[in-house]
């Protein structure tokens, strides 16, 4: 991911155990969907969660602009830390038990890590602020064990017309999926309004079956998850 400075105005293990410090997790900068793809292999190595990271979901944060406002984020130098990103990956962890809160995990924020999706929303996506629609945040919600096996960079993405690197790219080799295809980022980040599924309970019938995911909007995020931790699970 890139970013520019905007002017914006207008129940599962985890439960039981002491999460992880973020130094734990590898952090390349402005490659934020290899190190999310890289957490939920780890969080299923620690037993964070299962071994296949069944309530884990890697989520892709973008619109057709390519421009995402978010705050308290650490690459910022703006007040509140908001910066606005062409893309941005995240974990989200659901838990199905009692009142436990589901859980974000973010390499990239300043905020707790993990930190209560509630709060997370609150806090780092300001639903309730009103924005420009060119600002409009879509959100692309991929399982876990789908994205585990079907992510794949090349990391082509990250360099200029001359082909030298925009920003260094990680040291270990670059990710392949199952079926061997090398580059399938942009089946990821790239949402439209106009693909964005209108009832939630489709979503939820969806989300265990579609490779690349389903796409919401920022006001049926926390819905989603809060229907999926009401008896639907994979």
């Amino acid at each position: 991911m890139s970013l520019s400075d905007p002017a914006i105005v207008s129940a599962s293990p985890a439960e039981e155990l002491t999460p992880p410090d973020v130094s734990a997790f590898t952090h390349t900068p402005c490659y934020c969907e290899e190190n999310v793809y890289l957490l939920c292999k780890n969080l299923c190595r620690m037993g964070v969660t299962d071994g296949e990271g069944r309530d884990l979901f890697a989520v892709f944060i973008s619109n057709e602009n390519r421009r995402i406002p978010l705050w308290h984020q650490k690459a910022s130098s703006r007040t509140e830390g908001l910066i606005l990103w062409d893309y941005h990956v995240l974990c989200i962890q659901r838990h199905g038990r009692g009142n436990a809160l589901h859980q974000v995990w973010d390499l990239d924020t300043t905020l707790p890590f993990p930190v209560p999706l509630d709060q997370y929303v609150a806090e780092a996506v300001r639903p309730s602020l009103t924005l420009d629609s060119c600002f409009t945040r879509l959100f692309r919600v991929v399982h876990a064990p789908l994205f585990l096996r079907c992510f794949a960079s090349d990391r082509r993405h990250m360099k200029n017309p001359n082909g030298h690197w925009m920003s260094p790219p990680p040291t270990y080799e670059p990710i392949i999926a199952e079926d061997g295809a090398i580059y399938n980022l942009d089946k990821y980040i790239q949402m439209s309004a106009k693909d964005v599924v209108t009832n939630t309970g489709d979503l939820v019938e969806r989300i265990f079956s579609e490779r690349f995911g389903v796409i919401m909007n920022e006001m049926q995020v926390e819905e989603f998850f809060s229907m999926l931790s009401n008896g639907n699970s994979s």
